[in-house]
């Protein structure tokens, strides 16, 4: 299928992610303060989409990040491996007081009116240290690599971490990979590492080595500095003021040949309207609108990215491919956690207009 892209066939690895492995304690319905229990969950938005396209889709992925020796890294890494996902680690010891530490997302899921609480400790981060030259991407990808994937989370991380993934992105695009990123614009990280001024600058330069680039209105404006559209969106579901900046991000960076987004209305903390837009070599694919009933949100756009990227690797009509990744996306909401606990089947199932009737 013609996308402008160059999809290699064959490769030891179908999809390698870089960024940061997360854990997540999340207290359901509970406000956090209010907790006395939480479910942990193992995410970091790079590793979600490695861990969707191996867990539901069955391609092979890997993850590429810091892993600290300590239980709490143990954990992780179980879950790294439950997931099928292949891991590349520098390891970092734990001095037993100070760290350095596995990131930790804390949460609760909101209810009705009562919209969902995020908050973090990102203290002595791990994957903050990595740094250019901490990977040999030669022996990573000596089997092959069809799909190299990064995102604007790390990139906030530290000093360091833009230049690492710049670092990989010209090694997976050397061994003949298609490279993604998400732009995933958070400006907390960004005001902590220097201002929007430095994201707008740090962001430019990663993106000039992209393929296929993930990222709403508001990612292209502030992460990208894109201006934009002079026609406001008439709603959260309107694709048209994102469609009105593509033509300045494409005059840009004119490598780039996919920029795609979900799009979602939120009415409540549980009920969403939920669809999906992308931009593919010139031309306009709208997925349909449906109505999710939200177990947990967190996670949703990542597996839109995973379902659209599975798509694209496996050489399916356009259309059908952001239907893939809204279909996905939208299933995920209704499980806990980060990671997908559907199948293809079930994804291709909504994909086409599927129900939610029960299966004898």
């Amino acid at each position: 299928m013609e996308y402008g892209l160059n999809v290699r066939q064959g490769g030891a690895l179908d999809f390698v992610s870089l960024g940061a492995l997360v854990h997540r304690l999340d207290t359901g319905l509970i406000p956090f303060r209010k907790a006395t229990c939480c479910q942990i969950h193992v995410s970091g938005g790079e590793f979600n989409c490695a861990a969707n396209l191996s867990d539901c889709f069955r391609l092979s992925t890997g993850v590429v990040t810091a892993m600290v020796g300590y239980p709490i890294g143990d954990l992780i890494s179980e879950r790294v491996r439950a997931m099928g996902v292949k891991p590349f680690y520098k390891y970092f010891p734990h001095d037993g007081v100070h760290g350095p530490n596995m990131a930790t997302v804390y949460s609760d899921r909101g209810q009705g009116v009562r919209a969902p609480v995020v908050f973090y400790n990102r203290s002595n981060e791990a994957a903050a240290r990595l740094k250019a030259g901490d990977f040999d991407w030669k022996d990573i990808f000596s089997g092959g690599i069809r799909w190299f994937h990064s995102g604007g989370i790390f990139a906030a991380l530290s000093e360091t971490t833009p230049d690492l993934i710049i670092e990989g992105m010209r090694a997976a695009r050397a061994a003949g990979a298609v490279v993604s990123f998400d732009l995933n614009f958070r400006q907390k990280l960004w005001k902590i590492s220097g201002a929007e001024a430095l994201a707008v600058e740090t962001l430019q330069r990663i993106v000039s080595n992209v393929d296929v680039l993930v990222g709403n209105e508001e990612d292209l404006q502030k992460g990208l500095g894109i201006e934009g559209p002079e026609v406001a969106a008439r709603s959260k579901l309107d694709s048209s003021a994102f469609l009105g900046m593509i033509g300045k991000v494409v005059e840009r960076y004119p490598q780039v040949k996919v920029v795609a987004t979900t799009l979602r209305e939120v009415h409540s903390t549980n009920r969403h309207s939920w669809s999906a837009v992308a931009w593919i070599n010139g031309k306009t694919y709208t997925a349909p609108t449906c109505e999710l009933d939200v177990h947990d949100r967190v996670g949703g756009g990542d597996g839109f990215a995973a379902g659209l990227f599975f798509g694209l690797l496996t050489g399916v009509e356009p259309e059908e491919a952001v239907k893939l990744g809204w279909a996905h996306g939208a299933l995920l909401t209704t499980f806990p956690g980060d990671t997908t606990m559907a199948t293809v089947s079930e994804v291709r199932a909504f994909a086409r207009g599927g129900s939610a009737r029960i299966q004898r």
